[in-house]
């Protein structure tokens, strides 16, 4: 599996989950509804973990991971990329997430074009962000039980986390059914949706740029939350 793009769910548990949850959400959108899939991509899905397992499985086997030795997660930044790839990656929707995020671009880019900004993007959040996941633990995370209907092809997973601070944040991941199993291609954050605020800052500098300057600016290690505050060099 690439390693660009095993940092999908560096947003995740990495800045979503972790204490900096808050800071890390972009601006523009608050309390936005997500953007939901095309229905065409929600299909029958094998017989499985059900949406809240897929989520607590996830979280508890790299939590379980990290705890084992998080002193050698800390020396190697490495490794938690790894556990990205391991626990996470597997039930994150790449790309119906991207092609949200892109919008009405992700039909003008080429294959290419399209693949490099879903490497570049999570990429730039994993580094950016990925530190922030060695230091949360499973008390800090609160999951709800969901009930799904055998024939639905949508659900909303709740959690709550738990902040250095001690404040409380809802945390829901936004999942559809695929013919691999239950996948997520949203996560809102106090009502804050990560699709929605990338989509309207990416697709800014997008227009002034072109998406292959934006590309470049993560590949640089840019923030994707910096990407819609300022115009960057044009040339690319």
């Amino acid at each position: 599996m690439r390693h660009t793009t095993v940092v999908l769910t560096g947003l995740w548990l990495a800045c979503r989950l972790a204490a900096t949850a808050a800071a890390c959400a972009p601006a523009g959108f608050a309390n936005a509804q997500p953007q939901t899939p095309p229905a065409s991509q929600a299909q029958p899905a094998p017989a499985g973990e059900g949406p809240t397992e897929v989520v607590q499985n996830a979280a508890q086997g790299m939590l379980g991971d990290l705890d084992k030795d998080r002193d050698a997660y800390r020396r190697d930044p490495a490794k938690v990329g790894q556990l990205v790839d391991k626990y996470l990656l597997p039930h994150f929707d790449t790309e119906a997430s991207a092609r949200l995020v892109l919008g009405a671009h992700w039909r003008s880019a080429t294959p290419e074009q399209r693949q490099h900004f879903i490497d570049a993007f999570y990429h730039s959040l994993l580094t950016n962000y990925g530190s922030a996941l060695v230091d949360f633990t499973a008390e800090r995370l609160k999951i709800f039980p969901t009930k799904v209907d055998p024939d639905a092809t949508r659900a909303t997973v709740r959690t709550e986390v738990k902040r250095a601070n001690g404040d409380r944040v809802a945390v829901n991941y936004y999942l559809h059914r695929t013919p691999q199993g239950w996948k997520a291609w949203d996560v809102v954050i106090d009502g804050i949706s990560y699709v929605n605020s990338y989509r309207t800052d990416f697709g800014e500098q997008i227009e002034a740029q072109g998406i292959d300057a934006v590309i470049k600016r993560l590949e640089a290690g840019e923030k994707p939350g910096a990407i819609g505050k300022q115009t960057g060099d044009k040339s690319g």
